[in-house]
């Protein structure tokens, strides 16, 4: 699954930046006693009380491993006009522990019947048992109570009818609308179960052990197709008109991977290498945005199956692109699901970013068929397992089939954005307790994603691609149909030496490719284990401090926290029991060799033979730690960039300047000191590392702004246009260059336009008064849409116009450029309309109402605004989005991570108290809080130098 606000994410940081049925073989990690009728009748006061009242005879979220499905017989009949679905399932089912009652999930679904038929039942014809239905909404649990005990090691066959109204959110079996050219309303039928809401399209087993086969019926008016996870086999004509589409049999996994669709979308089709009939579905009128995505589809599969030494196990593969889609992607097996602008590509609006987004997401999408599909995860708490090894993939799937695309620098971002998350004291482990659907949602965020990539790309550098790819294949061959969790990766990855790869001592070598790298050891067999156990159990990002002492380096680490000092009282007790075993990596001034030591106690010392004025850790920033130079490390690097930066590789100048900035937020770096280390800029060759200075120089532009601290807003903006005029002088109007050219292209402008600089706004406006004397119709450059736009917005009549062709747009890229410009008015009653707009869903979709409440929040103008209508209609969000889900956390820190008063503080604080005793707790509100006190103690540190850095500067 991919967010649904990572690409506002993704864009605004990077445009700163860059089987056959049997028993399942599985691992039963939960033992819960299962009652027996006597003393669910004896103690019946010890029992949940279902809603007829009667004592429901389980009392845990997890279901008891007593039954186990294997095989679902489904037929659902959705209703279009009346907006409401009709359904039976025929459950097979393996008894492991003779019991009276079958624990279920089922989520707002109206059981009308349910029945329990042994073999001999069927043999015979016999009509079966009719079983009595308890209900217990508060675990989303039925039980179904058996006459006679069920024997163990015998398989049964419940059956169940049932209805419900198609869902009005993003979950379950929900509705989606989407208008013709025509102006016509249409509606789609669509599921997303991840992670806990297959419950409320069929009652099942839904938790990631309990794997199984699905049969697939659906039932559908003519005009309509429906889509599942496998290959339709035949229709079959009902009476009324129906139609009955029949779907072969799926391969065996987890409930949450079920997909089913009526809708009258069209596609286009390619077929893979290996044979696998590729689709990809849209909307009618948007068909011909669906061409790249069949491209690299095709391609990305291909890759895949060469990379895994595994054929992608399914006939076909479908991409669907959903109108109204609350995450941006899921991995539903053969049957991927795709918010609109995470699949479409219009070459007319689509810009450089959009395209490298879609190829980012098909990707992701792509690498779970393995990743997750293939092998799952045993429980919630490793959904790293998933998520980070396909935020992983997308790295090494696109550099080798879309290179010039440069999505190598890109996915620094990746490591960068959840560092800022994982050096407050608030963050948690990769692997972490899951137990409610609420806390399984917040599972889902850059913990699991970005820091869970970011530490596979570390341990691939440790061992080398070559073993770490033998170990994943490993890892994939032996789990596959099954489920694993982090014990099963490391000892796969362990495995991967070959017994050639050893030598005297038992020790596996590291692949030494690289010129001068020192051999690493990785131990019998045990070594990875031993060392990622703490980057998966153990919260946080160390920190490695280096202190140079001639021929000598003393190392030591700690864990690295911003927002809190060393002058402060708990950040001694916060350091208690954190290490880490970290592979560093190093280079000297003198020679371009790569070197490599563990660190694995909280101090070491290392010996250099040679010469040296600067020694550089964590060679191309593919180590997952920040690095601290004490005494006058930070001078000598800022000198070196000053006299020739090319020394040192570009992703180490990136790290550099990153690792500064975050060490000031630590109060371990001075401002200035971090300030003087963006003065060689003007040089830079690397348009990343470029972008990397500028996005902090434009970050603090914003922060002062927001607080209204003039002096310095007006000098950091002369600083700017003076500092880089000639990059914007020398910036085309076009989309022309590499990615990265086209990357500054976007970045520059905006912020040249955003700076009032006036020939900046004169082209812009030029552009935009053409664009509006065609029409709309006229093709403007797609890599300065989103500038042309911003500057057209700032006239009322330019607003007004921009609303309405967001209204008429068919592009999903240009519809998100469009209300970017829109929520950078200076009017509040035009930021207060699009917010009411968003509410209303019609104008403008519901799905974006989270990026649009963050985009609003983040124009000075809408920052108040934002947070005060959160606050007031928070029941109102809540029926719109699930508490804990990405949508929902996006909102909250969306509109209050900005404020940097103690007045703010204390306003969003009395706030989340009092959500806290109406039951709403979610583990944002406490990041929120440290993030926001985060900033207040920045602005009384480092606002003082600031303001006298500028006045020497300009």
């Amino acid at each position: 699954m991919v967010n649904s606000c990572r690409k506002l994410i993704f864009n605004i940081f990077i445009g700163f930046y860059y089987s056959a049925i049997s028993l399942p073989q599985i691992c039963i990690c939960f033992q819960f006693s299962t009652p027996s009728m006597d003393q669910l009748n004896q103690n019946p006061g010890t029992f949940p009380v279902a809603t007829n009242g009667d004592p429901f005879p389980w009392r845990e979220l997890r279901l008891p491993n007593t039954v186990f499905p294997l095989h679902y017989d489904l037929v659902v009949h959705p209703n279009l006009t009346s907006l409401n679905f009709v359904a039976s399932e025929k459950i097979e089912v393996v008894v492991r522990e003779a019991t009276q009652f079958i624990i279920l999930h089922s989520k707002d679904l109206e059981i009308l019947s349910a029945t329990l038929h042994s073999k001999e039942d069927f043999r015979y014809m016999a009509p079966g048992k009719k079983l009595t239905v308890l209900s217990y909404p508060a675990h989303h649990q039925i039980a179904l109570l058996v006459p006679e005990k069920l024997t163990a090691d015998l398989r049964y066959y419940v059956t169940i009818d049932f209805q419900a109204k198609l869902a009005d959110g993003f979950e379950g079996f929900y509705k989606s609308t989407y208008r013709t050219l025509g102006g016509e309303t249409r509606i789609v039928a669509v599921t997303d179960f991840e992670p806990t809401e297959a419950r409320m399209a069929f009652p099942c087993f839904d938790e990631p052990l309990f794997k199984a086969n699905f049969s697939i019926k659906i039932r559908r008016e003519s005009r309509h197709i429906a889509l599942s996870n496998m290959p339709k086999v035949k229709t079959i004509a009902l009476e009324g008109g129906l139609l009955e589409d029949h779907f072969e049999t799926t391969v065996k996994m987890s409930t949450y991977l079920v997909a089913f669709i009526v809708c009258d979308f069209t596609s286009v089709s390619g077929t893979s290498s290996s044979g696998v009939k590729v689709s990809i579905y849209a909307a009618p009128d948007k068909r011909d945005q669906t061409h790249y995505a069949l491209e690299t589809s095709l391609k990305l599969l291909d890759f895949y199956e060469n990379y895994f030494d595994i054929n992608y196990p399914l006939p076909k593969l479908d991409l669907v692109a959903i109108p109204d889609f609350g995450s941006g992607a899921m991995e539903n097996w053969g049957l991927i699901t795709y918010r609109e602008t995470s699949l479409l590509f219009d070459p007319q609006t689509s810009s450089a970013l959009d395209k490298l987004w879609v190829t980012k997401v098909i990707a992701h999408e792509l690498a779970h068929q393995w990743f997750g599909n293939l092998v799952t995860m045993e429980w919630w708490n490793d959904i790293w397992l998933n998520e980070g090894f396909a935020t992983y993939m997308e790295l090494i799937s696109i550099n080798a089939t879309y290179p010039e695309l440069q999505f190598d620098d890109y996915f620094l971002n990746v490591c960068f954005e959840v560092i800022k998350r994982d050096s407050l004291n608030s963050t948690r482990p990769i692997s972490n307790q899951a137990e409610t659907p609420t806390q399984i949602q917040e599972m889902f965020d850059a913990v699991s994603y970005n820091k869970g990539a970011c530490i596979l790309n570390m341990l691939k550098d440790f061992l080398s691609e070559e073993k770490f790819q033998k170990g994943i294949i490993h890892y994939l061959k032996k789990f596959k149909y099954r489920n694993a969790k982090n014990n099963h990766l490391w000892s796969s990855l362990s495995n991967s030496c070959s017994e050639g790869d050893f030598v005297s001592g038992g020790f596996c070598y590291s692949d030494s490719k690289m010129a001068g790298s020192t051999p690493t050891l990785l131990g019998e067999n045990v070594e990875v284990k031993e060392m990622m156990t703490n980057w998966i159990l153990q919260k946080g990002i160390p920190l490695v401090v280096v202190k140079q002492e001639g021929h000598l380096l003393r190392l030591q680490q700690e864990r690295f926290l911003t927002g809190i000092s060393q002058e402060d009282p708990e950040w001694k007790v916060l350091q208690e029991r954190y290490l880490w075993h970290i592979p560093l990596t190093y280079s000297v001034s003198s020679s371009d060799l790569i070197h490599r030591h563990i660190l694995k106690s909280k101090t070491d010392t290392l010996h250099l033979p040679e010469n040296f004025s600067w020694v550089k850790f964590n060679v191309n920033s593919n180590g997952y730690y920040i690095v601290h130079y004490e005494g006058c490390g930070w001078d000598q690097f800022i000198t070196q960039l000053n006299q020739n930066h090319t020394l040192l590789r570009p992703k180490e100048r990136i790290g550099l300047i990153h690792d500064a900035f975050q060490l000031v937020s630590a109060g371990r770096l001075t401002l200035d000191k971090a300030l003087d280390l963006t003065r060689y800029l003007h040089h830079e060759t690397s348009i990343p590392a470029l972008l990397k200075g500028l996005h902090y120089l434009k970050s603090f532009y914003h922060m002062m702004d927001r607080r209204n601290i003039s002096d310095v807003t007006e000098n950091l903006k002369r600083y700017l246009l003076q500092y880089f005029k000639p990059v914007i002088d020398t910036q085309s109007w076009t989309d022309d260059g590499s990615v990265w050219d086209r990357t500054l292209r976007s970045t520059i402008l905006m912020l040249a336009c955003d700076l009032s600089h006036a020939p900046c706004i004169q082209k812009a406006t030029e552009l935009f008064s053409q664009w509006i004397e065609s029409g709309g119709k006229i093709n403007l450059p797609t890599d300065v849409l989103e500038t042309v736009y911003s500057v057209g917005a700032k006239t009322t009549a330019g607003w007004n116009y921009l609303l309405e062709q967001y209204e008429l747009s068919r592009s999903g890229a240009e519809k998100d450029k469009i209300l970017y410009a829109l929520s950078k008015s200076k009017l509040r009653e035009k930021l207060r309309k699009l917010i009411e707009l968003g509410m209303d869903g019609k104008v403008i979709k519901t799905q974006e109402l989270p990026t649009l409440l963050y985009m609003i929040a983040r124009n000075p103008e809408g920052q108040q605004l934002a947070w005060n209508f959160v606050r007031e209609n928070w029941t109102q969000l809540l029926k719109k989005f699930e508490l804990g889900s990405f949508a929902m956390r996006t909102i909250i820190s969306g509109t209050t991570s900005q404020f940097s008063s103690e007045d703010e503080l204390q306003e969003v604080k009395l706030f989340f108290e009092s959500r806290k005793a109406q039951g709403s707790h979610l583990d944002i509100f406490q990041t929120v809080l440290e993030t926001i006190s985060k900033n207040i103690k920045w602005l009384e540190k480092n606002l003082p130098t600031l303001r006298t850095w500028l006045l020497v500067s300009i």
